[in-house]
């Protein structure tokens, strides 16, 4: 390793410092930890508000505090924890830590007591506390991939610009009583690219250090013109199915970008990994990418409910994919063996059927309340399972790695 930091093509020590209070010492501490939390506890407040049993924002209205919770609450918190942890190993920057990193937490956690506490500062100051942070967090990592000049890194921090103005957007939405659908897909649209572009470095590479140490010389397909190719139709699907959710382009393009998602995915020889935990379920995750354009094509022809294709991605797509990131994340940057435990099989588990259960609800109607209170009561005990075995590791696990053993798992 180089004394110039900028230079070395060593992954930098982080977390290594032994002072300040160990949560503070890595972004994915403090916002995988708070992703967990609020992941559990919003899902909690919307299922006590479906029952009746507790009024949920009425400037908001339950719903759009929901949708905007699990979007912008639960989904930014566990994005920040992955590019403040990753983005600092591709560039060769230090990562933000101590103060820094905790003056970013507090923007986090502002926007989501504004919203809680909207009827009581108003829809609009409640907007502007929240509007903060995905730009702030946008401009951080900005400047990490432009110091470091990774410009091919460049579509990940436009992929949370786009989450900035699709939170802007939403709050404008319901301040001005106009629905809320548009940003919102274009806040789901740019998670799901941001899975499909990270996936596809992640998925294979992790993949092959599997199979690798099990001594198989057949590993996935490395990164190539096809990649590129799929990237560029599942963009236009999904620009077609935020501009214009129902007719047969839409259809046809999310169509497409499914199929070519599938043979994607299976390039990446998913089906081999079965006996690890932390690597089937990234390949169970990216397949939700496949049944979510291809649920979303069936919605654009009117054979399918839009708003349980809607969930297809979201539950399935952005929250199985994110558990899985979180776990095996926390895995390796606190010390612990990179095998999924009983407790994390059954989190993802309880995730997997949150996801297959909540698009069935939209499409049996006279069991709706109960299907999405089990799909509700499910996405709460994945992540009450991760908080039970991972909750103590963030908050008071430091890992003092050397460089070299930390690059082989970066993400």
């Amino acid at each position: 390793m180089t004394n110039a930091v900028g230079r070395s093509r060593t992954p930098v020590p982080r977390g290594l410092t032994r002072t300040g209070p160990v949560i503070l010492s890595y972004g994915f501490r403090p916002f995988f930890l708070a992703a967990a939390i609020w992941g559990f506890g919003a899902m909690g407040l919307w299922v006590l508000a479906l029952s009746g049993s507790f009024t949920l924002s009425v400037a908001y209205g339950p719903t759009s505090w929901h949708a905007h919770e699990m979007l912008f609450g639960y989904s930014s918190a566990a994005l920040a924890g992955f590019v403040l942890t990753t983005i600092p190993n591709w560039t060769g920057r230090l990562p933000v830590s101590g103060l820094p990193l905790l003056g970013l937490f507090l923007l986090w956690c502002a926007g989501r007591v504004a919203l809680l506490c909207a009827d009581i500062v108003g829809s609009v100051p409640a907007a502007a506390v929240d509007s903060i942070f995905l730009p702030v967090l946008f401009a951080v990592c900005a400047r990490e991939i432009v110091g470091g000049k990774k410009w091919k890194d460049i579509k990940i921090v436009s992929g949370i610009l786009a989450l900035s103005i699709a939170n802007i957007l939403f709050h404008y939405s319901v301040i001005g009583g106009y629905w809320t659908a548009t940003s919102s897909r274009l806040a789901i649209s740019a998670y799901v690219m941001l899975i499909m572009i990270i996936g596809g470095r992640i998925l294979p590479s992790f993949t092959r250090n599997w199979l690798s140490k099990r001594g198989e010389i057949r590993f996935p397909v490395p990164y190539n013109t096809f990649d590129t190719l799929s990237l560029v139709i599942a963009l236009a699907a999904l620009f077609a199915w935020v501009i214009k959710p129902e007719g047969p382009v839409t259809g046809v393009l999310c169509l497409a970008a499914s199929a070519v998602q599938a043979f994607r995915l299976s390039r990446w020889r998913g089906w081999t990994t079965g006996a690890e935990g932390l690597v089937v379920i990234l390949h169970a995750a990216y397949g939700f990418v496949v049944l979510g354009f291809a649920a979303v094509a069936a919605s654009a022809v009117g054979v399918f409910d839009p708003l349980s294709a809607l969930h297809v991605m979201t539950v399935g797509c952005i929250g199985t994919m994110t558990l899985a990131v979180m776990t095996r994340a926390t895995r390796g940057h606190t010390g612990l063996e990179l095998h999924a435990s009983p407790i994390t099989v059954a989190s993802y588990g309880a995730m997997v059927f949150a996801a297959l259960l909540r698009p069935i609800a939209g499409v049996l109607p006279d069991a709706y309340m109960a299907l999405v209170s089990l799909s509700g009561a499910a996405w709460i005990a994945a992540f009450l399972l991760y908080l039970i075995e991972y909750a103590r590791p963030l908050a008071s696990k430091r890992k003092y790695a050397d460089v070299r053993q930390r690059g082989k798992d970066s993400a």
